[in-house]
């Protein structure tokens, strides 16, 4: 169970801190529910709190990992179906899992075939997603401005 001042990811919407942990009346019963407040997208969202491990919520990653993940955007681009809808389908399950690693792979990834040969439209939604999902995370974990962490990522990615 989180509370109050967690900061927590929510898998396809990103890093937070909870800011409350409120009852709301669902259908005659009562819920019990976290409220993150997502600082990227200055969204609020609503997680019931009985099903959040469910949902792939968790911790934000410490400090010590956000190094580790500045090595997983600075290597290679992983080969990749060459069909952009298999690629795309591959893409949106690793960021499905909420597993930073994976998001970072699927923005180095997105961005080097960006510079490469350019992406669909598709690609290029499912990149800026992914790549909005990491920075709200490593922001929270490195307590760090947005647009720093954003400088970082571009100039990490494929830098090997």
């Amino acid at each position: 169970m989180f509370k109050v001042g967690d900061k927590i990811v929510y898998p396809m919407h990103g890093a937070g801190i909870i800011e409350a942990i409120e009852q709301k009346e669902l259908m005659g019963s009562f819920k019990e529910f976290y409220i993150l407040k997502l600082p990227i997208k200055s969204m609020k969202v609503m997680i019931p709190t009985d099903n959040a491990e469910g949902l792939g919520v968790r911790r934000v990653v410490d400090r010590g990992a956000f190094n580790d993940v500045m090595d997983c955007l600075s290597q290679c681009k992983e080969v990749m179906p060459d069909n952009w809808n298999r690629r795309y389908r591959a893409n949106l399950e690793k960021v499905k899992t909420g597993d930073i690693f994976e998001v970072a792979g699927v923005v180095r990834n997105l961005e080097i075939l960006d510079r490469e040969k350019g992406l669909s439209t598709g690609e290029r939604k499912m990149l800026n997603n992914s790549k909005q999902i990491l920075v709200s995370e490593l922001t929270l974990s490195k307590d760090l401005k947005e647009d720093e962490v954003v400088t970082l990522v571009n100039a990490t990615i494929g830098s090997h």
